[in-house]
């Protein structure tokens, strides 16, 4: 079984649902490897009233049959129910079972008058019992079309809906505990919060070791893992292959990136959206910006494996191939500070409400023209202005000098007439002297090393 970490909220949730008197409908949803089944597994493993189903690619007809063997191995009082969705879902409300049925998408790629079929027996059967049906699916487009969106037939039927999300880095960090904080920092910055990936960690081994092993070696287990993903979701992926390495070598605006990628800048934002749909990219914007108005939206690849293999895998197999075990020596350790930077600074614009004991609105980055902030918080009471340094030297005096002068320029039509900003620091190498002196007599500047960003409740 694979190990669980945190999800203690969508088991209660779940939990809650299983336990109600009334019906209830919960659709489960997110990118694949976030442990969607295991936490169903997880959810149902003490229980004798659930049918769990893990439909497979297979025709209508076998998947009817399995979901029989598995519903009738559970319920063998249902052994001569006639076999069909609708008689057997109506028959399992009677017993008030709990239903989960993972990886639906498969079962509508073979029969597409399912949800309409589901929603006929919900509407007329199942709705007034006490059971409980679960659909999973890890086809983000699949569930959003045929199960959540206005036009489903599923509708308006659901009661709890569990977008699942990737594990934030402090609870990643529970796969490599004894990792130190840079150390963890980095893992996370190259596995991300996807439980698959950070189980390949054996955390008795040197991080650099589980990368070469893993991700470099043509026999690791995630070498292959972006691409093998992308071929199942996308028909022609060359062009999107294109487009995510630009992202992950620092392309950010359209027209850096269809240059780079060799895309016709008309035809990019088309492949821009389905990644975003994929949530492989997302779009971000300045944060005193609206998200519905802004023009000056950047992109960036949303997750961390996938962002490492296009920019040290994708294109360079040969290469991995001839230097073998010394591969992550001699191509990612030169550049893996440069690599980790961007992440870290997501990491600190995530941490800063927990490190800063202000209510914030929204906390991200801000740029304008040639001015740019890593970190930027909108409060109630100002500004909270920061700057991340994920370098080897300590930081100075000199740049809270350039974050003042920076922070100057940030114009905010909502910030309150006596708000007074904050200026926060960031580092992985520590401060010099001047500049801790300088923060003991102000109490309008912070600084933070990396352990605080790595901690339970600081990073979520």
């Amino acid at each position: 079984m694979e190990r669980f970490v945190d999800r203690d909220v969508e088991l209660d949730q779940l939990t809650d649902c299983y336990e109600s008197e009334t019906a209830d409908f919960v659709v489960i949803y997110g990118r694949r490897r976030l442990g969607k089944s295991e936490l169903v597994r997880q959810s149902i493993a003490d229980r004798d009233d659930a049918v769990y189903y893990q439909a497979v690619e297979s025709t209508a007809q076998n998947q009817l049959e399995q979901f029989v063997e598995t519903v009738t191995a559970q319920f063998p009082s249902l052994q001569n129910v006639r076999r069909d969705w609708e008689v057997l879902l109506e028959e399992l409300g009677e017993e008030d079972a709990i239903v989960v049925i993972d990886e639906f998408p498969f079962l509508i790629e073979e029969d597409g008058s399912l949800p309409s079929r589901f929603q006929r027996v919900w509407d007329l059967e199942l709705q007034d019992t006490g059971t409980t049906l679960v659909l999973v699916g890890s086809s983000i487009s699949v569930m959003e079309d045929k199960v959540l969106s206005g036009s489903a037939p599923l509708y308006g039927r659901r009661t709890a809906t569990i977008d699942l999300k990737p594990l934030s880095a402090a609870d990643a960090r529970q796969f490599f505990p004894d990792y130190g904080p840079e150390t963890a920092i980095t893992a996370w910055s190259i596995y991300g919060g996807t439980p698959y990936y950070v189980q390949t960690i054996d955390p008795d081994q040197p991080l650099g070791t589980n990368v070469q092993q893993a991700i470099l070696s043509e026999r690791g287990l995630l070498y292959s893992e972006p691409e093998f993903l992308l071929r199942a979701e996308l028909r022609q992926p060359n062009t999107y292959f294109s487009v995510l390495r630009a992202l992950a070598h620092g392309r950010r605006t359209p027209n850096e990136i269809a240059g780079m990628a060799g895309v016709e800048s008309g035809s990019l934002s088309a492949y821009l959206q389905k990644l975003r749909r994929l949530r492989l990219v997302e779009r971000h914007i300045p944060v005193t910006e609206s998200p519905t108005a802004s023009k000056r939206g950047r992109y960036r690849i949303a997750t961390p494996l996938f962002r490492f293999w296009f920019r040290f895998v994708y294109g360079t197999q040969d290469q991995l191939r001839m230097l073998d075990d010394d591969a992550y020596g001699e191509l990612v350790a030169p550049e893996l500070a440069d690599y980790v930077s961007p992440l870290f600074e997501r990491l600190c614009q995530r941490a800063l409400p927990a490190l800063v004991d202000r209510r914030f609105r929204d906390v991200g980055q801000w740029w304008f023209k040639q001015h740019e902030l890593d970190v930027l918080g909108l409060t109630d009471d100002g500004l909270v202005a920061g700057e991340c340094k994920f370098t080897s030297q300590p930081v100075s005096e000199g740049v809270l000098a350039d974050l003042e002068r920076t922070t100057s320029e940030v114009r905010w039509s909502e910030e309150p007439a006596d708000g007074r900003t904050l200026y926060v620091l960031f580092s992985r190498s520590g401060y010099t002297d001047d500049l801790e002196r300088v923060a003991t007599t102000r109490d309008d500047v912070q600084l933070f090393g990396l352990p605080e960003l790595i901690t339970d409740g600081s990073v979520q």
